[in-house]
């Protein structure tokens, strides 16, 4: 079935980031994945988390820093970067914030992110 999506809902988060949920439990009902494109404040930082989910991030401005077991990537406009599930994960952004696309399998859920 095609199924066109009018619009984001936005999901409110603490630190100042913005996350507009296209596709995902929230927004379209679907749990098997999420988009949502995201706007983070210059300095945002959030708790380190082992999600059940592979998340796929596209950034589109800025920089994503991700801190993972072997170190932190600096992830700039134009690259992109995978996350396995299961793989303990800090995501933050350097000094002038990031505008970034997020694909989560399954669907992103506060539940199964396991944030610290």
């Amino acid at each position: 079935m095609v199924r066109k999506i009018e619009g984001a809902t936005r999901i409110p988060v603490p630190g100042g980031k913005v996350i507009d949920e296209h596709v995902g439990r929230v927004n379209s009902g679907d749990e098997a994945i999420s988009i949502a494109h995201m706007v983070a404040p210059p300095g945002w930082d959030e708790p380190a988390q082992t999600p059940e989910f592979t998340e796929y991030t596209v950034v589109l401005r800025g920089t994503v820093l991700v801190e993972h077991a072997a170190g932190t990537i600096e992830v700039r406009a134009g690259q992109s970067i995978v996350t396995e599930a299961g793989e303990k994960v800090r995501y933050s952004c350097g000094p002038e914030g990031a505008e970034y696309v997020a694909v989560c399998l399954p669907a992103f859920s506060p539940d199964a992110a396991h944030r610290d």
